[in-house]
């Protein structure tokens, strides 16, 4: 990927020094807090319920919290809830005709519905969090129960999770990356010595056999090449420009291509899919059978990890938010058909316009069925192996694909930041015209 990138020449890239510096140290921030309970929450309770509730939690959950919600961290609720507040407006956005207008408005409309958007953060988050806070007073977590627990924990993690999505605005901003992925995927590699630890201590003391740890092993690898492959995988349009006369000369048509990738919205679809997945499975797990209503078990007997409506409403998810993603954030066709028209370009045999957007469409279309179905295998055939293996250490393909997926975009970025900072020095060294002489004479002054 940095074939062509002198690293060498990171030391004096200065600006991207900084970035990395500041968003590992906004990582580190975040790490912390993950280690900083909720005040009430009796400690060696919630040791002994997590060593025997620990699988449910150590699955879905914790990967998306770094271990807070096993800690019961003020970071417990992590992300999801600015996540699924994201998830929210942009589907209202393009339902209700005043949120899409709004959205046409440039950076003035785009503020205004990223406010909407923390707006709805606080609230998923305070209704997440009161349910957090009652099943941990049903599962006999709390030092005293009452309203006064209740409204510290509410408060605690509610500020938790809005000082999450500020870090990773800053880190998106500020640093390198996109910030809401990065805190994930530092949670993520949090847990992986952990759940490796785990992994060969079950081998050593027999319950896994030697083949299915190797074949794990190959398994995972197999899967990181299979996604760093499709990641990278490209369809190409060919793209023709005619031959233009500027002034008095003629410059003759030329060709290139647009590249569509075959999975254009990333890892978003299996990050909004799993926080669809996230609450019932918090909440059921932390509230005792006794507690428990009929929606909560069944929930919890029918969406847990392994389980097949779980598994069947997981990749209906993928699927779902990979074409709704990619047709209204990443990859509009209309936009796309728009810039080519204004820059003269067109696809051969395509009329400019609403034709070239029709067959843009299409294509885009047709690679999607390859790309959705790439995350939802990638996604659940790790949790159909688990079921079916037994395997007592959690090895999502969600978790995988996150990590290749955030690392190979990070990378691409700094990158860029060097490509950058190469280019200047060369600006700076070159001898420009005009760019070393300074004027010293003025002209007569007007009287």
């Amino acid at each position: 990927m940095a074939a062509n990138t002198s690293w060498s020449a990171l030391g004096k890239a200065t600006d991207l020094r900084n970035r990395i510096l500041f968003t590992l140290g906004l990582l580190i921030v975040y790490r912390l807090g993950t280690f900083i309970p909720v005040p009430g929450i009796d400690a060696g309770a919630l040791r002994e319920f997590m060593d025997s509730a620990g699988q449910g939690i150590g699955g879905m959950v914790s990967m998306f919290t770094g271990g807070a919600l096993g800690r019961m961290g003020i970071f417990a609720l992590g992300i999801m809830p600015y996540i699924s507040a994201s998830i929210i407006v942009q589907l209202l956005t393009s339902m209700v005709p005043a949120l899409e207008q709004l959205k046409k408005e440039g950076e003035q409309g785009r503020k205004k519905i990223n406010q909407y958007t923390r707006y709805g953060t606080v609230a998923l988050a305070t209704a997440q969090a009161y349910g957090l806070a009652v099943s941990l007073e049903a599962g006999n977590l709390a030092h005293d129960p009452g309203m006064y627990f209740r409204l510290a924990c509410l408060i605690t993690l509610v500020g938790g999770t809005m000082f999450l999505m500020w870090l990773g605005e800053q880190i998106t901003q500020r640093g390198i990356g996109n910030g809401i992925s990065l805190i994930i995927f530092v949670g993520i590699i949090a847990e992986v010595p952990a759940a490796i630890a785990q992994f060969f201590a079950s081998g050593r003391s027999g319950a896994i056999s030697p083949a299915v740890l190797i074949g794990v092993i190959v398994m995972v690898v197999a899967v990181i090449m299979f996604v760093v492959f499709m990641e990278r995988a490209l369809r190409k349009i060919h793209i023709q420009y005619p031959r233009r006369q500027v002034g008095m000369k003629v410059y003759d048509g030329g060709s290139s291509h647009l590249p569509v990738k075959v999975n254009p919205a990333s890892v978003i679809p299996a990050i909004f899919a799993s926080s669809l997945l996230l609450l019932p499975v918090t909440i059921s797990t932390f509230s005792t059978d006794a507690s428990t209503g009929p929606v909560m078990s069944w929930l919890l007997a029918n969406f847990g990890p392994g389980q097949p409506l779980y598994l069947l409403f997981f990749v209906a998810m993928i699927v779902f938010f990979a074409y709704f993603y990619t047709f209204n954030v990443s990859f509009k066709p209309e936009e796309v058909a728009t810039n080519l028209k204004n820059q003269n370009g067109f696809v051969p045999g395509i009329r400019p316009g609403k034709k070239t957007a029709e067959y843009i469409e299409y294509v885009v279309n047709r690679i999607l069925v390859l790309g959705s179905a790439y995350l939802a295998a990638v996604c659940i055939l790790p949790e159909i192996l688990r079921g079916q293996f037994a395997i007592p250490v959690y090895f999502g393909g969600t978790s995988v694909l996150i990590v290749v997926s955030v690392t190979m975009d990070t990378i691409q970025q700094a990158q860029s930041h060097l490509l950058a900072h190469q280019y200047e020095g060369l600006i700076e060294k070159s001898q420009l015209r005009g760019r070393s002489k300074k004027r010293t004479k003025r002209g007569p002054a007007r009287r």
